[in-house]
């Protein structure tokens, strides 16, 4: 008996005896404590947080058989079945670097491989997983969720736009396809929406000029699109979406490996849209009609000591139309039927080989012809562009510094059928650039200083010597404090009409005062990085003051005379500066949250008067909730953006349209289902709020080509019954997309 309560007196303590599980986490392939990462009990709902030397303890955790789940920042979450814990258990967990992981390699930045965290330049990265949470058919749209980047439409019939950045117009910002200047000129405007998210491993991000590293363009900003690597990409993959639109995006990727050295990328995407729709009445296809294909290979090849090299080549084709609904290719450049119609060819080589010397020294080319015959109403653009570039870099270490020298020679051949390029003969004739140059940049890590200066010298055949130094500075307090400040100077030598649609469409005359000279910036960015332990989650602040200032810029005036565009040399300055906040919230449950906003003021100075240039918006947000159920193989994401108010291009004083835009936001839910075999259905809404913009945002739509528009001898506009507003036909009233909300479903299967 005395024995029987002896074991009924210890089975409780035993049943419910508590116990203690600690370890440490580490980055594969670094050793360096996994500061912040989340250690969730599954069956308890309970967990911690990893500290600044990645150990951890949980505590009051009772006899049994638990799951745990660790998860960091953009790595994949690590998962341990079947842990016992009888007693107090110490355990080491190590994560994997995976395709999303937040330290990983950048190259953006300084032309070298580096940790995100280590880089002296601040570096956005968007993963290929971050797309997938709202599917879109480009690159383009797939950057309307990146904190202080907009992609911005310009035209509300053939829907072309451009990247924003900070504030600052789509010429400013330069694009890049691995490393190499691919999308300039002519694509700038019809490229973007070429580029097929299937070909992207990741997004790097770089705000403020880099122009030192790669020349003219880089002047808000740059946007590397890092292509796929053959050998890690997966056998087979492929994502089909479409809308309740009509619209359908067909992704399809395979892999060849012909050789244990060699592998291939094959990508195709196609993308077709044929159902003119006009919900807002004004006589014009809400969405512009396409139908384009992309089709993307790549090698890869690895070499005698651990040399390397690859090549890539793609070809674009597009055929789109926007216009009146009744408008067919009969009255393509007639002046019966408004349309604007385009045909792009495009055709791009791209590589890089290792030479096969001691030394570390990299040859970089690439090719790209792009081919553009269009029609904007009854007015003509046809245009040929193509650029070469090649470089070689050498990358040196000696003792504390680590150099990189580089001579880049770019060759850009363009004509068309415009002002640009006419002669005193009156005749086309293609214009022709050389610009070779010369840059040298050197990175001191001196503890927890690092301090990296660099210059850049480039001759332009018609525009003589152009200089540009830059310095960044980091200084790293301990795993969760850095801060960072990059100085540097931006130019850009302006094309005109291959950056500027509003200078093709529309009825408005294009103005030329003077030679455009290139545009010159200094620019500067103070940005601070913290990583924050609050109980058991993870919250990482990314925060920037940026301040860019332009001794010339060349806007385009739209107010001077409401039917004339002019062009002219900045006589003054102009300003862009603000401040940007990234949030990264990490929980010991599947919730992830990313959010960020931008603040910022633009305005230019001259002959005393200080304004705010058109389509530049004070303060931008962004979000995303993620949120998945693994047992089910359920997930949830919830994406969206605010913009503040805008000032638009009106044409008269009269003009009875708005004259800024409204605080305006595009969100979208979608549902995805996983299975084990390596499909995902998904599904959703997009633009939940069924936002559009105003319904006469085409200022006389029903007169396109101004047949009744009275002008007087100075080429005014002249107010009748008819047009008591002194309108005239003008599509650059444009800041939202016109698609209302609407359903998608899509399938994704990736075979590995």
């Amino acid at each position: 008996m005395k024995l029987l309560l002896l074991l009924l007196s210890i089975l409780p303590i035993a049943s419910f005896a508590q116990h203690t599980l600690s370890g440490k986490i580490t980055l594969d392939g670094k050793n360096e404590p996994a500061f912040g990462a989340s250690v969730f009990i599954q069956e308890l709902g309970t967990g911690t947080t990893a500290d600044t030397s990645g150990k951890f303890v949980i505590t009051n955790i009772p006899s049994g058989i638990y799951t745990l789940k660790i998860s960091y920042i953009a790595h994949p979450t690590l998962t341990e079945k079947n842990l016992r814990v009888q007693q107090n258990v110490k355990k080491d967990f190590v994560l994997s670097q995976g395709a999303n992981a937040l330290n990983e390699v950048v190259v953006t930045g300084t032309m070298k491989e580096v940790s995100k965290l280590d880089s002296p330049v601040p570096v956005d990265i968007i993963t290929a997983k971050f797309l997938y949470k709202n599917p879109v058919p480009s690159i383009f749209e797939g950057l309307s969720y990146v904190n202080g980047v907009r992609p911005q439409l310009n035209c509300n019939v053939c829907n072309t736009g451009d990247i924003h950045m900070n504030g600052l117009e789509g010429p400013y910002t330069m694009v890049l396809i691995d490393g190499m200047p691919m999308v300039s000129g002519l694509s700038t405007v019809y490229g973007l929406s070429g580029i097929p998210n299937s070909l992207i491993d990741r997004v790097e991000i770089v705000k403020g000029p880099a122009s030192t590293l790669y020349g003219s363009e880089a002047v808000g900003g740059l946007i590397n699109i890092i292509t796929k690597n053959p050998s890690k990409a997966p056998v087979f993959s492929a994502d089909v979406f479409s809308t309740s639109w009509l619209d359908y995006n067909v992704d399809l990727g395979v892999k060849l490996t012909p050789g244990s050295k060699v592998s291939s990328l094959l990508g195709i995407n196609y993308f077709n849209y044929q159902r003119p729709k006009d919900n807002n009445g004004d006589g014009f296809t809400d969405l512009t009609l396409q139908n384009r294909i992309s089709i993307f290979n790549k090698w890869s090849f690895s070499l005698p000591n651990n040399k390397s090299a690859s090549i890539a080549a793609r070809y674009y084709y597009e055929d789109r139309w926007g216009g009146q609904m009744n408008w067919n290719r009969s009255f393509r450049g007639g002046d019966e039927v408004y349309g604007e119609s385009i045909y792009t060819k495009r055709y791009e080589v791209l590589g890089s080989y290792e030479l096969p010397v001691q030394e570390k020294i990299t040859l970089q080319y690439s090719f790209s012809s792009h081919n553009q015959n269009s029609v904007y109403g009854d007015v003509p653009y046809m245009a040929d562009q193509k650029i070469g570039f090649a470089q070689l870099l050498w990358d040196k270490e000696l003792g504390k510094h680590s150099l990189l020298f580089g001579t880049p020679f770019r060759y850009t051949y363009y004509n068309d059928n415009t002002p640009a390029t006419r002669q005193s003969d009156g005749e086309d004739h293609g214009d022709q650039t050389y610009l070779p140059g010369i840059f040298v940049q050197d990175e001191m890590r001196l503890g927890k200083h690092t301090l990296l200066l660099g210059a850049r010298y480039d001759y332009n055949s018609r525009h003589g010597s152009i200089f540009t130094p830059r310095m960044a500075y980091k200084y790293k307090f301990n795993q969760t404090d850095v801060v960072r400040l990059n100085i540097g100077r931006g130019f850009r030598i302006v094309n005109l009409f291959t950056e500027d649609h509003a200078a093709l469409t529309g009825s408005r005359d294009v103005i030329i005062k003077e030679a455009l000279n290139p545009e010159q910036s200094w620019n500067a960015n103070i940005n601070y990085v913290k990583k924050i332990v609050t109980g058991s989650s993870f919250v990482g602040l990314d925060a920037s003051l940026f301040y860019t200032h332009f001794t010339n810029r060349i806007l385009p005036d739209y107010e001077t005379n409401p039917n004339q565009i002019i062009y002219d040399n900045l006589d003054g300055y102009a300003v862009s500066k603000g401040v940007s906040l990234n949030l990264d919230f990490n929980f010991p449950f599947p919730l992830k949250i990313i959010a960020g906003g931008t603040y910022m003021e633009n305005f230019q100075k001259e002959n005393g008067v200080k304004f705010r240039p058109v389509l530049t918006e004070r303060f931008t947000g962004i979000w995303s909730f993620s949120y998945e159920l693994e047992k089910s193989g359920l997930s949830f994401d919830y994406t969206g953006n605010i913009y503040g108010p805008m000032r638009l291009p009106l044409l008269s004083s009269e003009d009875p349209r708005a004259a800024n835009s409204p605080v305006w936001s595009l969100q979208n839910l979608q549902i995805t289902k996983k299975f084990d075999n390596g499909l995902e259905i998904y599904g959703g809404v997009k633009n939940l709020l069924n936002f559009t913009p105003p319904s006469n945002s085409i200022a006389r739509s029903f007169d396109p080509f101004d047949k009744d528009v009275t002008f007087d001898n100075q080429g005014q506009v002249v107010a009748t019954p008819g047009n008591p507003y002194r309108l005239t036909f003008d599509p650059s009233y444009v800041f939202a997309p016109n698609q209302g909300r609407r359903t998608f479903l899509g399938m994704r299967y990736t075979f590995r």
